[in-house]
């Protein structure tokens, strides 16, 4: 059966039309599964008996399932979803609070089963790549989490930003993360603002320009290396595309006015975080337009990295902004439920 939420706006209209329906239905329809989150076609209120029984008979509605559910101390909720196949992949939610103390979540989401990367500090990375997410289920994600958050008033919604940052690379699955950054765009349905989309590579040459000329999400360039040896090192796929050649193409990146290319930097104990490393990276940054972020590496068991020293963080940091940069120690969050890309995942799996 045809999955709707695989669909896009105009491939709905098609099928509907293949049903003998008038376009007019295909708005409906789309608005009931992306504005109302509907999976269920008797809900369809102001869509003919006819045409849900047509729709049920032929179509279905399918979301992933949730396996295991951990909570945070601090409020962050990991998710491991299972799909239709039985795959499993995670997906997390980060709270924020508003100015008028309202709630807020920014969603990480995955875009593979597994990871082809093999980025050595990454459990993800260790699992080896499985296969590409489709539209449906890289969305499911975010349905999935509004029907667990209740998050159901389009004015006033709950999760306000989506960081593509979860299990796999975007870039490698270019096709399926485009149709659903044309959807979460999609006025009539998700209605997301680019603004609170980013996607997050570690460098792909392949579509990375085409991402930035379609406008439809900010970038994030995992880079966790300033100079080409040591990312071959711990990031050995990634690296095939040198680094200069990488930042060849950042520099050619289209931003929009007042944007800025946002870098990932992960500092590793006694690996990255050398005041050395930091003069590297900061004439790496002189090239583009960007901004840091520093992520202090939480130790994953079987990994042989260790956290870096608050001292080399600071100096880390000091040393980056008394160059003009912009860099900020991003706080970690959900550590005690295994909030990292894979862990969660890779512990279920091992049980």
């Amino acid at each position: 059966m045809t999955n709707l939420l695989n669909l896009s706006q105009q491939e709905l209209t098609e099928y509907m039309q293949s049903l003998g329906e008038p376009p007019f239905r295909a708005k409906q329809v789309w608005e009931w599964l992306w504005q109302k989150g509907v999976n269920d076609f008797d809900a369809m209120t102001n869509v003919s008996k006819e045409t849900r029984k047509r729709l049920s008979e032929s179509a279905s509605i399918i979301l992933p399932t949730l396996e295991l559910l951990k909570e945070s101390s601090d409020g962050t909720k990991k998710l491991l979803l299972q799909l239709e196949d039985g795959a499993l992949i995670e997906t997390v939610l980060i709270p924020s609070s508003s100015q008028k103390g309202e709630e807020r979540m920014t969603q990480c989401i995955s875009v593979q089963v597994g990871c082809a990367m093999g980025c050595t500090f990454c459990s993800t990375g260790q699992m080896g790549f499985k296969r590409n997410l489709t539209m449906s289920e890289i969305l499911g994600q975010l349905l999935f989490a509004r029907k667990l958050l209740g998050d159901n008033q389009p004015s006033r919604p709950i999760i306000r930003n989506l960081v593509f940052m979860g299990m796999g690379e975007p870039l490698l699955n270019f096709k399926e993360l485009m149709r659903s950054l044309h959807t979460l765009n999609n006025q009539a349905g998700l209605a997301f603002s680019p603004r609170r989309i980013t996607v997050s590579t570690c460098g792909i040459e392949k579509g990375l320009l085409e991402l930035g000329e379609s406008g439809l999400a900010f970038l994030a360039i995992s880079l966790h290396a300033s100079n080409q040896a040591l990312r071959a090192k711990i990031m050995p796929k990634a690296a095939r595309w040198s680094l200069d050649d990488l930042m060849n193409a950042l520099e050619r990146y289209p931003l929009k006015a007042r944007e800025r290319l946002t870098f990932e930097y992960l500092l590793l104990g006694n690996v990255n975080d050398s005041l050395d490393d930091a003069k590297a990276l900061a004439r790496l940054m002189a090239r583009v337009k960007g901004k840091l972020n520093l992520i202090v590496y939480n130790p994953v068991e079987g990994l042989p990295y260790k956290a870096p020293s608050s001292e080399r963080v600071l100096a880390f940091e000091q040393y980056l902004w008394s160059k003009g940069l912009t860099a900020i120690i991003r706080k970690s969050k959900g550590q005690d439920i295994k909030a990292a890309c894979g862990q969660l995942r890779a512990e279920h799996s091992a049980e």
